[in-house]
């Protein structure tokens, strides 16, 4: 009986241990699949729209004593630097994000973006690229700013040296509901530029009759002796669009829309 709690005692202290010195941030052991399924047919991540989770969006987090403060918008972000690769030490295991780690699908961690987003990956040696959803959180190395999955490690041709230059561009999709909400605020004015002449009669004739037909006001602006008809001001872009292709059917080919 002793011997047998002894030996439970030792089993516990040993998993404790193996625990602390391998935790879930550090890449130790790590290594390639032993028979990995042929990736060179896995598609790249395909953009859209999702909101940004909650349990993998701490404002603040800290890993291996160092504090991280994620990006409330992944939007407009471009960086370049050195990626890195993780497979089968995860393979299965959780994500940031809650989801399981697939090494043979096109995804990726970052240390600040926030979960999910769309990363366009370019190998900058070989100017091969793979678009990535970034799910997970890392590397958590002073030098690395992306560890891709191996099927995008592979995709770039990094699998052999580890490491690569790449460059990094979020391909940033927008709420549809909020796009829509913006244009129907029409914060933005268009207006559509009709035609030119010098003669001021000839445009201001033609204001009248553009205003009657498509009920929209004109303006008239000069400089370097000529006069400028415009329709405006349009705050829907869609209607400003619509319209701008419509004169251009209807006899005013040169038309062309302008944004205040």
């Amino acid at each position: 009986m002793l011997l047998n709690k002894v030996l439970s005692v030792l089993v516990i202290i040993t998993a404790l241990a193996a625990c602390s010195s391998n935790g879930r941030y550090e890449l130790d052991n790590d290594k390639a699949p032993a028979s990995a399924p042929d990736v060179t047919k896995v598609e790249d991540a395909h953009p859209k729209y999702e909101p940004y989770s909650r349990g993998g969006n701490k404002s603040t987090y800290t890993v291996l004593g160092k504090s991280y403060n994620v990006m409330s918008t992944g939007e407009g972000y471009a960086e370049k630097g050195i990626a890195s690769w993780y497979g089968a030490k995860f393979h299965g295991h959780l994500t940031s994000n809650g989801e399981t780690y697939d090494m043979y699908s096109m995804s990726a961690a970052h240390k600040t973006l926030p979960l999910p987003s769309y990363v366009k990956v370019t190998n900058l040696k070989n100017d091969k690229t793979v678009i990535v959803r970034v799910n997970d959180r890392g590397p958590f190395h002073e030098d690395r700013i992306i560890d891709l999955s191996y099927a995008a490690a592979h995709r770039l041709d990094m699998l052999k040296t580890g490491t690569a230059n790449v460059s990094l561009e979020v391909i940033y999709i927008a709420d549809p509901e909020s796009a829509a909400l913006a244009e129907l605020k029409g914060t933005k004015q268009h207006f559509i530029q009709v035609v030119a002449s010098s003669s001021k009669q000839r445009i201001e004739s033609l204001a009248t009759s553009l205003e009657q037909k498509y009920q929209v006001k004109t303006r008239v602006k000069t400089g370097d002796n000529l006069y400028r008809l415009q329709l405006g001001p349009i705050s829907q872009s869609t209607i400003a669009n619509k319209l701008t292709e419509k004169l251009k059917k209807e006899g005013y080919p040169s038309s062309y829309l302008l944004t205040e």
